[in-house]
């Protein structure tokens, strides 16, 4: 019988407690905001049509500088969040130190992102729109989603075997 919230359970015909806790509804609930957030961010990506297979297509061939300007104010406000946590020693919500590593150049690293772009511009999608293609009811992306799947599922397995 399945456990709730930690009480008496009926096992082989007698009540035991239960050993496995199942976290009940109002810890759940905690984290609705997570959904709530997720969904507020769908719905952005969509109503500025940075899913939008056509204007992927128009920044991939230079038509349009809709999705230029939406990906440098992005890198933008990341740049100037990063220069604020840095002069002002921004520490985390449980008070730690934010810590960003110096990255060394990898040439695997312009080889995955050329990879990644002729994905992109094939497929008219990335990881993060995927989710929200198929939200707005792009069924034919489910080959997409599946098929990124399943290259991290690919990636996971020969990690080991690849230069890093």
């Amino acid at each position: 019988m399945a456990v709730f919230c930690g009480h008496l359970l009926l096992y082989g015909g007698r009540f035991h407690y239960g050993l496995v806790y199942t976290p009940s509804f109002v810890s759940h609930m905690k984290n609705i905001k997570f959904l709530f957030i997720g969904l507020l961010f769908g719905i952005i990506l969509i109503k500025s049509e940075v899913v939008s297979w056509f204007r992927i297509q128009e920044m991939f061939r230079l038509q349009a500088f809709h999705m230029y300007g939406i990906i440098g104010s992005a890198i933008v406000v990341a740049m100037i969040s990063i220069l604020l946590i840095k002069r002002f020693n921004i520490k985390t919500i449980s008070g730690d130190p934010v810590i960003i590593p110096q990255k060394p150049f990898s040439w695997g690293n312009v080889y995955g992102g050329l990879l990644f772009g002729f994905g992109w511009a094939i497929t008219g999608a990335c990881p993060g729109p995927l989710f929200a293609q198929v939200g707005g009811g792009f069924a034919v992306v489910l080959v997409t989603l599946l098929s990124a799947i399943v290259g991290t599922w690919v990636y996971g397995l020969l990690r080991e075997k690849l230069p890093h």
